[in-house]
């Protein structure tokens, strides 16, 4: 049975950074793209980063781009999303979501994808 656990979410001042991890479980990541998503109170859900199946690949948000750092390792089914720099309005929950791709190496956050964590709190707030 496919899952996604994540973790490393918590409480940290602005300027801080936080890594978040997302431990895949009765599947093989190989196959997969990966995306992180948030949602923060009282707004949609929004698309954060993406990575392809190899890792070769990865898209940001304009709002986190050169303070976020999205990687995998696949030996260990585990996705990473390294946030630096954080600021209040990074304030979310965050998700981190699978799509099998079974074509070009490449990931997009504009896609439905197929199974989704159930999401680690950030909070950004001095």
């Amino acid at each position: 049975q496919l899952q996604l656990v994540e973790s490393g979410g918590g409480l940290v001042q602005p300027g801080g950074s936080l890594r978040l991890s997302c431990a895949a479980s009765g599947f093989t990541l190989d196959y997969y793209a990966i995306g992180w998503f948030r949602q923060a109170p009282g707004k949609e859900r929004e698309g954060v980063s993406c990575i392809s199946r190899s890792g070769g690949r990865t898209n940001y948000a304009d709002s986190v781009k050169g303070r976020f750092t999205i990687s995998r390792d696949n030996a260990k089914r585990t996705v990473y999303l390294q946030m630096n720099s954080l600021k209040p309005e990074d304030t979310a929950v965050y998700y981190c979501a699978v799509v099998r791709f079974t074509g070009q190496d490449m990931c997009t956050m504009t896609i439905p994808y197929d199974s989704w964590g159930q999401g680690t709190q950030v909070i950004v707030s001095s």
